[in-house]
């Protein structure tokens, strides 16, 4: 089959990128002719269909790329007309489309269906922007938030959801009303979540479930399930280093435990994080900066327990899945599609606030050996079952 991803960064940028490519390895293993369409950035990995690719644009960037963002993140010509190009050259069965908004904007999914309206348009919905003008439903001061999910988007500007900025909110709530106006979700075929959460969440607000369904996110192709049960035992936790992923909750829930905690990331919160710890002299906590490849893996293989604190509603995170199917149990928060992938007691532990993270800490260092092994276990299998690539594709 020939099969067309689309993705807005062709770079390793967070979750939903790895899913980009971990989805073209699998694919390509079974036979499938894979393209790709995105946009052009230095950080790219080589792509022989990179000149299809649209000129980079981002609000980090210079006031060229920010206008150029501003100016086309409801609709984009060049992607259109780029998009046009592809299809006429490629002529792919399916196209599958991962995060597309602002950057590549549903532009390319007209130039889809005017190419072929009947082609198949399959739109893997990492997060909650079909609901959420900012997809995280976090208003601006990082509190959880429904009151878009009506279709009422001017929340949005009122709140400042998008990064505390008027603007930036203001735009994004544009660019929402424009979507519905146009009803473009409404020539997507088929939308894959990786969450029941999610699924829930887009039919709630008011998508057709006729066209939803939640399939969690497979690892790499060729990912070797093992478990590394000795462990230098200490607690992990990697990741962004953002008030949404409730960092801060995890190292005030270690002060005086005498559990080492073992942060690996960057992010706009990391010399917060650091004050905290050194004003408030918590022993316990290491910061080792940003780590990916074989340092993660490292840090993951001699972890006891891994923890994914966040507040925000996660979906299915590799921080989650990765961390079973090295056999290590996660002590999370649970909120969003974490409930799916973590079962309390079974593959690790569940806590619902603060309050109940310290608790649920102690009670996993606490556990035998015996009972810690059957986590182990219980976390693998879970991986096996649930994570595998092949599986995914069929």
């Amino acid at each position: 089959m020939k099969v067309l991803l689309v993705n807005k960064f062709h770079y390793l940028k967070g979750g939903a990128e790895k899913y980009y490519f971990n989805l073209a390895d699998a694919l390509i293993s079974e036979g499938d002719e894979v393209s790709f369409f995105s946009m052009k950035d230095k950080l790219n990995f080589p792509c022989e269909d990179e000149k299809y690719f649209v000129s980079h644009a981002s609000t980090s960037g210079n006031l060229i790329e920010k206008l150029k963002l501003i100016f086309n993140m409801r609709y984009s010509k060049e992607a259109y007309k780029k998009m046009s190009k592809l299809l006429k050259d490629k002529n792919p069965e399916v196209v599958i489309i991962n995060n597309f908004h602002k950057h590549l904007t549903f532009s390319i999914v007209k130039a889809i269906k005017d190419f072929n309206p009947k082609l198949p348009i399959v739109w893997v919905a990492h997060d909650l922007i079909g609901v959420c003008p900012v997809y995280t439903m976090l208003d601006g001061k990082g509190n959880n938030c429904e009151k878009c999910l009506g279709g009422n988007y001017k929340n949005c500007t009122i709140n400042k959801c998008a990064r505390g900025s008027k603007l930036l909110s203001y735009l994004a709530r544009k660019e929402a009303e424009y979507i519905k106006k146009n009803k473009f979700y409404d020539l997507i075929d088929l939308i894959i979540c990786p969450s029941k959460f999610l699924a829930n969440t887009l039919i709630r607000g008011g998508f057709d479930s006729k066209k939803i369904k939640a399939i969690l996110n497979p690892l790499e192709i060729n990912h070797k399930f093992s478990k590394k049960t000795q462990n230098e035992n200490y607690l992990l936790y990697f990741g962004r280093l953002s008030k949404e992923k409730g960092v801060e909750s995890l190292i005030r829930a270690v002060k005086n435990s005498g559990i080492k905690l073992v942060v690996a990331g960057n992010g706009p919160i990391q010399n917060e994080l650091k004050n905290i710890v050194k004003n408030e002299n918590i022993n316990e906590v290491e910061f080792v900066g940003y780590k990916s490849g074989k340092e993660l893996d490292e840090l993951v293989d001699n972890c006891k327990y891994v923890s994914v604190p966040s507040v925000c509603k996660e979906n299915c995170p590799y921080s989650v899945t990765e961390s079973l199917a090295k056999g290590k149990p996660v002590i999370a928060r649970a909120t969003g599609g974490i409930t799916e992938l973590v079962v309390d007691n079974e593959n690790g532990f569940l806590f619902s606030d603060d309050n109940e993270l310290k608790g649920a800490i102690a009670k996993a260092f606490a556990l035998d050996e015996k009972e810690y092994l059957r986590l182990c276990e219980n976390a693998i299998d879970f991986a096996k079952n649930n994570f595998d690539a092949k599986k995914y594709t069929k």
